[in-house]
């Protein structure tokens, strides 16, 4: 099998763990989300990919991932359901070979509007080179959107 055959795999079953991590945090927040006479309702979810090709920084490919999720979205929804884009409760979810190394608060700056947390899972892709210890460095990101609704 070619080296470029390993790579994609490996990509794919990276991938494939950080949304199987993905799908059941999704699903406990929701759950946990829910209180008082308000209920949190996911209303959007974006995901990106980001690479730092040399350097080996987690977090700048992290703030690459965010910004590729958010770059071709333009929500126009908000004035029809009463709210803005401030009211926003917004989970990052980043996925990288070693997640220890992601500055979050760094990552959540990449969002201008809402309430931010940032949380790191096993998953992405490191590319080792050929010439020295510099490694490609490749996050990808998901962003879960949730806006309070009443119940």
């Amino acid at each position: 099998m070619s080296n470029f055959a390993i790579l994609i795999l490996s990509l794919i079953k990276g991938f494939y763990r950080f949304k199987l991590e993905l799908k059941d945090r999704t699903y406990q927040n929701q759950n946990d989300l829910k209180g008082g006479s308000m209920t949190i309702k996911r209303f959007i979810t974006e995901m990106g990919m980001g690479v730092d090709v040399h350097g080996s920084d987690y977090t700048k490919a992290a703030k690459r991932a965010v910004a590729d999720a958010i770059r071709h979205s333009s929500l126009n929804f908000f004035r029809a359901l009463g709210k803005s884009p401030k009211d926003m409760e917004i989970i990052v979810k980043i996925g990288v070979a070693k997640p220890e190394k992601v500055n979050l608060a760094l990552v959540s700056e990449e969002l201008p509007y809402g309430s931010v947390t940032v949380e790191t899972c096993q998953g992405g892709l490191n590319v080792p080179s050929d010439e020295t210890s510099d490694e490609i460095v490749i996050a990808n990101a998901a962003i879960i959107v949730y806006l309070a609704q009443s119940d």
